[in-house]
Formats: C-alpha cells, sequence, structure tokens
C-alpha cells in the first residue's frame, strides 16, 4: 500500500513539474514574440504580451510556487535586458559624433567649440568637474557631520525622528530642488552679491551638494553604525572623551564608509538634470574667463547641454548629445561601483570577513 501510495505521489510531482514546464515554455516562446513585435514597432505588440498576461494568471492559479519563481526570474531578467538594451542604444547613437570629430569631441579647447558642424564636449565635462567638486565641499562636511550627529550623539528619541524625515528628503524631485534653487538661491548671488547673471557654476553646485546630502547622510550614518561598540568602549575606558573616540576611532574605522558615502551621493546628484538646467538657463556655451570664474555667464555642464538642445538636435549634433551622455553614464557608473567595492569591503573589515 506504500509502495502504491509513492507510486501515485511520484506520478503527480510528474505531472505538476511537466505541466509547469509546459506553461512556462509557452509563455517564452509569447514573450520572444513580443520582443520581436516591439522591436519592429508593430501595432499588434499588445495582443501576446495579454495573452503572456492570461497565462500568468493561469499559472498562478494552477501551479503558484513555479509561477511565483518564473516571475521573479523573469523580472530580473527584464531588468538586466532592458538595462542593457539602454546602455547599447547609448553608445551605438553616439558612434557617429566619435566618427566626425575624434578625440576633438573630448579634447578640443580652441574656437570653434560648438555649431557648424563642430562640437566639443569639452567646457560641459570642464563644467560638470566644477559643480562636482562644489557638490563636493559643501555635501561632505555636511554630509559628514549629520551621520556623525545621528550615530554617535542623538538621543533615540531624536534619531528616530530624524532619520526617516532625512530619508524622506530623497525623494524630492529634482525639479523642486532646482525651482529652490533658481528663485531663492540665484535670486541671492544676483541681487545680494552682484554676480553678473541669474544662475552660475557655483549656485548649481550648492544645490547638487544640498541634493545629495541625503544620500550621503543616510550611508555614512549605516557605516558608523557597523562600528564594533567594544572598540568605543575600549576608547572610553582609557580615559577618552566622546570627542575623541569619535574622531580617533569612530570616523577612522569607518572611514572607507563613509568616503563612499560621499562618492555616491554626489555621483548620483551629478547625473540629475532638471536641477541645473533650471538654474543655469541663462549661461553661455564655453569655458569660463577666467577659468576659476564659476560666479560668471559662461559655462555648462553635461545635462544642461542635453536638456536644452535635445529637442533641435538632429545628425552630428544629436550625436555629440548622446556622447554627452556616454561620458556622464561611465562618469556615474564608475562613482557608484567604486563606492560599493569601498563599503563591501569596509563591512567585511570591521565584520571580520575574509
Amino acid at each position: 500500500m506504500l509502495d502504491a501510495l509513492s507510486t501515485t505521489t511520484a506520478d503527480y510531482r510528474s505531472r505538476y513539474d511537466d505541466g509547469a514546464v509546459m506553461l512556462w515554455g509557452i509563455g517564452a516562446a509569447i514573450l520572444l514574440v513580443t520582443f520581436v513585435l516591439f522591436m519592429t514597432g508593430s501595432r499588434w505588440t499588445a495582443v501576446p504580451f495579454f495573452a503572456f498576461a492570461v497565462l500568468a494568471a493561469v499559472g498562478w492559479y494552477a501551479y503558484q510556487p513555479e509561477t511565483a519563481r518564473g516571475l521573479t526570474f523573469l523580472a530580473t531578467i527584464l531588468t538586466v535586458a532592458i538595462l542593457g538594451l539602454i546602455i547599447a542604444f547609448i553608445f551605438l547613437e553616439a558612434i557617429p559624433a566619435f566618427r566626425a570629430m575624434g578625440l576633438d569631441l573630448l579634447l578640443k579647447t580652441d574656437k570653434p567649440l560648438w555649431g557648424s558642424g563642430t562640437y566639443s564636449l569639452t567646457p560641459m565635462i570642464f563644467g560638470t568637474l566644477v559643480t562636482t567638486t562644489i557638490a563636493t565641499f559643501v555635501s561632505a562636511p555636511l554630509g559628514i557631520a549629520g551621520a556623525l550627529f545621528l550615530s554617535e550623539i542623538a538621543p533615540g528619541t531624536v534619531r528616530e525622528f530624524v532619520k526617516p524625515g532625512i530619508e524622506m528628503m530623497a525623494g524630492i524631485p529634482s525639479i523642486t530642488y532646482g525651482f529652490i534653487g533658481f528663485v531663492i538661491i540665484n535670486d541671492y548671488f544676483y541681487s545680494e552679491l552682484s554676480t553678473p547673471t541669474i544662475g552660475n557654476l557655483f549656485t548649481v553646485g550648492m544645490m547638487i551638494g544640498i541634493m545629495a546630502l541625503p544620500t550621503i547622510v543616510t550611508v555614512a550614518e549605516d557605516a558608523l553604525s557597523t562600528v564594533p561598540e567594544s572598540m568605543k568602549s575600549g576608547s572610553l575606558a582609557m580615559g577618552s572623551t566622546d570627542w575623541q573616540t569619535m574622531k580617533s576611532v569612530t570616523i577612522p574605522a569607518a572611514f572607507s564608509g563613509v568616503s563612499a558615502a560621499v562618492i555616491l551621493g554626489v555621483g548620483r546628484a551629478m547625473g540629475e538634470t532638471m536641477a541645473a538646467t533650471v538654474m543655469i538657463t541663462h549661461n553661455k556655451s564655453g569655458f569660463p574667463s577666467p577659468l576659476y570664474d564659476v560666479f560668471g555667464s559662461h559655462g555648462e555642464t553635461l545635462t544642461t547641454v542635453i536638456a536644452f538642445e535635445a529637442g533641435n538636435a538632429a545628425g552630428v549634433h544629436l550625436s555629440a548629445l548622446f556622447a554627452g551622455g556616454v561620458i556622464l553614464f561611465v562618469t556615474v557608473f564608475a562613482m557608484s561601483v567604486g563606492a560599493q567595492y569601498i563599503e563591501s569591503r569596509m563591512r567585511e573589515k570591521l565584520g571580520g570577513a575574509q
């Protein structure tokens, strides 16, 4: 009787697995057809996609565990595939500009720099570098100080109230920051400090630094919190004050994580478009004269030139803007990967992993 029961159970599992495999084989074929129709611009793309949705609903009813695994796996594959397609599209669109201009697209500094078939991204790269440097000087000290306060000084009730508020700041749209910067910061510099124009590289850098603060504070606070309590207690037991312990023990132990927080925050903020575009509306392309004049009317960033000119660009001009997107993507991606690597090494070091 037990043998018969085992045989029946095995047959049931076999039919169950075969049905799920067949169902998702059909689903994969339908998705492939959907992708082909989408890439060819067919108006019938929605038909196989709707069929896949129906198939997924049937699978969820009949084979829920297998369907859940299949859908999560599919979501992962789609995320990677979409990212890969976006990257490939950007790089392919940038090729004509590199063919037409060569390295002059990145290195040309003599006029003409932009227009009439000549395109150089060097001034925009310089402007991006300037605003990023200013943003780092603004956000790094304030972000580290805020993280240190939340991790080591603030009472529990204050931390529970302040930290969610800081994290919520990261969700504020960039155009809101840009509008605040345009109305308040730009106007203050123009009316009170008599800058040549409303909007300049310095004010943009300040606002980007403010935008980076929530990320820096959150990540740096997590890094400071991973420092073992025994290290802090040992320092206090030796007669050190709280400030001496923070300065000589906590910050050095979490330095790699704190530096990763700064890199990650500034890297994410420098890729934001709308804040810089709103604040720097009247600036002219080209290098500032002199180069250290961050308050003048010359100077753009890669994000602003793409936002201003993409709607009216065509041919090599449009390709040059895509090349700017490639430079921005590679820079932000490298900073993000570097920050994640530094943070992971810090956690391994403090956690004792080898």
